[in-house]
């Protein structure tokens, strides 16, 4: 049985602050942010939009009445959470109409999170062809102002729909796993800001990849050769492109042109968003798709996922006939179009603004927020959420 990605889509916040601006204000050299990190733009979440809106967002951008009625199994991979309890899956369903004959729930491991939220898919729709999975990766990337991480935040979502004999890729069984208890990237219970061993997280980032691709090439006997483009999770988009060059001299000069040409596709959607986690592997994929054309069915591309404490995966998928077809680039193009630049002025008082922690209600302002799927406020230590449309 044929099982992989039936549809892709993300959604991201309509502010955004420019790097160099950034970097302007911190006294730091512009090209440290756009050539040293590779990133252009950072995605801003208002406090009307969390991590549950983001997913929503993307999800509803995708979805058909058909899609709502098969789904029998929502898959919610975040560091973002807004409950210690109730699953964000829960909310999304709730917000998008979905069957309620359904499984929904919230998996945790960094970065990682939305990767292992496929392979559980994969298994379900194995046993359940008929069925079909959505699994959201979303989160907004929090080291605070005037952090060495600051320049690699963002905000945005990923949604996947799952299923058998997928119009845009098969996903391949063969994958490489490790996983290895460090402390590179965490963020503890009590803070909404994540704390990070930036050098040893890069160091491990790329012996994480060595050691699956090394895993992978041996379980299966392919090499460089056998993929047209392989895609990254980037905290930044500097990271992928280490990692890919430490490998590059097992192949040929063709092989190296090809892969970095592609990976340069690959990378533009999330220089202009910034990192958001979980999401971030496959925003990378989904540039790809949108982005280079010319990208022929049967292409197998690579996929490394990395979720720091740490896990890390290598797999791969093959392009479906007529894929193109099954792509939303003129949604993601007008998404991207729509955004408005925010000086850094806005975007430290934006960052700043949060939700009271002592029970206190409040009502949000959602008027201003542009998204289908907003954060109205909270009432009773309840978060709630209006989708403009129902």
């Amino acid at each position: 049985m044929k099982i992989g990605i039936d549809k892709i889509g993300f959604y991201a916040p309509h502010l955004y602050v420019d790097m160099n601006k950034l970097a302007v204000a911190r006294d730091v050299e512009p090209a440290k942010f756009t050539i040293g990190i590779g990133q252009e733009k950072m995605a801003i979440a208002p406090i009307t939009q969390d991590a549950v809106t983001l997913a929503a967002n993307a999800a509803f951008g995708i979805l058909d009445a058909s899609d709502k009625e098969k789904i029998d199994y929502v898959i919610f991979g975040t560091e973002s959470g807004v409950d210690n309890s109730k699953s964000a899956a829960v909310y999304v369903h709730g917000l998008l109409g979905l069957n309620p004959h359904a499984r929904c729930v919230e998996v945790k491991q960094a970065c990682y999170g939305a990767t292992a939220a496929i392979q559980m898919a994969k298994g379900h729709i194995a046993l359940n062809p008929e069925s079909k999975v959505l699994v959201l990766g979303s989160d907004i990337a929090r080291y605070g102002l005037h952090t060495g991480g600051e320049s690699t935040q963002g905000a945005g979502a990923v949604a996947l729909l799952i299923s058998a004999d997928p119009k845009i890729m098969v996903l391949e069984d063969q994958n490489s796993l490790y996983t290895d208890d460090i402390m590179d990237f965490w963020r503890p219970i009590y803070s909404d800001k994540a704390y990070v061993d930036g050098k040893f997280s890069n160091e491990q980032y790329i012996l994480f990849f060595n050691k699956v691709w090394e895993d992978y090439k041996e379980k299966t006997g392919f090499g460089l050769k056998d993929f047209e483009a392989i895609c990254y999770h980037l905290p930044y988009t500097k990271m992928g492109l280490k990692a890919l060059r430490t490998v590059l001299d097992q192949g040929t000069e063709e092989d190296k042109d090809r892969l970095l040409a592609n990976y340069e596709f690959s990378k533009t959607y999330n220089k202009n968003i910034g990192n958001i986690y979980t999401g971030s592997l496959y925003l990378s994929l989904l540039s790809l798709l949108d982005l280079k054309e010319d990208l022929e069915a049967g292409s197998r591309i690579g996929l490394y996922s990395y979720g720091s404490g740490a896990v890390g995966e290598f797999f791969s998928g093959i392009l479906e006939a007529n894929y193109r077809e099954h792509l939303y680039v003129n949604q993601h193009t007008e998404l991207f179009e729509s955004r408005r630049e925010v000086s850094v002025e806005e975007y430290e008082v934006i960052f700043s603004e949060t939700l009271p922690t002592d029970g206190t209600n409040v009502e949000l302002e959602i008027d201003h927020d542009p998204a289908v799927i907003c954060l109205a406020g909270v009432n009773g230590h309840s978060r709630q959420y209006i989708n403009k449309l129902r």
